[in-house]
């Protein structure tokens, strides 16, 4: 490679990257939940050197009741080991006052040395500015170590919205929030949540969680990713990648980024199950199973998702793979 494109690329990247994993809770196809196969995942990502964040929108958090997601809690710190520092989805529950419920939430988290991610919810929509950062204020007050916010497309759940730039403008200020989880899909939006941070607080940390731009990481963003669920092994090289001012970077987030726009394609809910589908292809889950009221893909999403694991070098015998793992779901609706 030229010297000329490694400087070039160098001037990119303005920071180290801190990854999160957005881990999917697998099912099996009877509808329980697939704890073997959520631990190997937990073990795999932590063995990759990323950060784990469980009970967020690739969790199924919003359709968990609070006694599965203190038990998604559980199983994560035994899996990881204790001390391994990792994040959770902290939820209000269906009051009309979510004080409570963000309280209670939050109390069971930090139990379990995890970092709480504050999940949206409806009763926000009403809130203005000034009572938005109040109440996060508040909830991110009451964790040991502060807090993520979470910013959530519509698109995503109906109980996310896009903050104005006032409501972001006093998050910013918010001593303990350590940083927010940015899931617009604009990038021109992220671009401007960063020169915000760049200039009132540089050490707040804006995780992109735009599955459609991964690469907002060479622009100032960290990343909390449903994607990186898919592949973390890959998402941890194309890391190191960029660490290292490799232009391989590139080729990687190529690659990365095209199993992106497979798996996110509309209805964008749908990528739990092309995760899932994914992961089985692959052979990392025993199957394909997600909650029982989430939105699935049918089964010909394989053929896309065989060949975005093949270009990953996740998938060595792509003939097996296209008997085993392809041609028994292509009736599946």
């Amino acid at each position: 490679m030229s010297s000329a494109l490694t400087r070039r690329f160098a001037q990119l990247k303005p920071r180290r990257v801190h990854g999160i994993v957005a881990v999917l809770l697998p099912y099996t196809r009877h509808g329980a939940v697939d704890w073997d196969g959520f631990e190997r995942q937990v073990v795999g990502i932590r063995e990759a050197g990323l950060s784990c964040a469980v009970n967020m929108d690739t969790g199924f958090g919003d359709l968990l009741s609070s006694s599965d997601r203190r038990a998604v809690l559980a199983a994560t710190k035994q899996a990881l080991g204790d001390g391994v520092p990792f994040f959770a989805g902290a939820y209000a529950g269906a009051g009309a006052d979510p004080v409570p419920g963000y309280e209670r939430s939050v109390a069971e988290i930090d139990a379990c040395g995890a970092t709480p991610v504050i999940v949206q919810c409806r009763a926000m929509h009403e809130m203005n500015a000034s009572e938005k950062a109040a109440l996060y204020a508040h909830v991110a007050g009451l964790a040991s170590a502060g807090a993520l916010a979470f910013e959530l497309s519509p698109v995503f759940a109906p109980h996310g919205e896009i903050w104005d730039e006032e409501t972001f403008a006093r998050l910013i200020e918010i001593e303990g929030l350590l940083g927010a989880k940015h899931s617009s899909l604009d990038r021109s939006l992220e671009m401007a949540r960063l020169d915000e941070r760049n200039r009132v607080r540089p050490e707040f940390r804006v995780y992109t969680g735009n599955d459609l731009a991964i690469d907002m990481v060479a622009y100032g963003s960290d990343y909390l990713l449903g994607l990186a669920t898919f592949a973390p092994a890959c998402f941890a090289e194309r890391d190191r990648l960029l660490e290292a001012d490799d232009v391989g970077f590139l080729t990687m987030n190529d690659a990365l980024q095209h199993l992106g726009n497979v798996g996110f394609r509309a209805p964008i809910p749908g990528y739990k199950h092309a995760a899932a589908q994914f992961l089985h292809l692959c052979g990392r889950l025993d199957g394909d199973g997600i909650h029982p009221d989430a939105i699935r893909r049918p089964g010909s999403e394989r053929i896309l998702l065989l060949d975005c694991a093949v270009r990953l070098g996740l998938v060595q015998d792509r003939e097996k793979a296209w008997r085993e793992n392809v041609v028994p779901y292509l009736g599946d609706r």
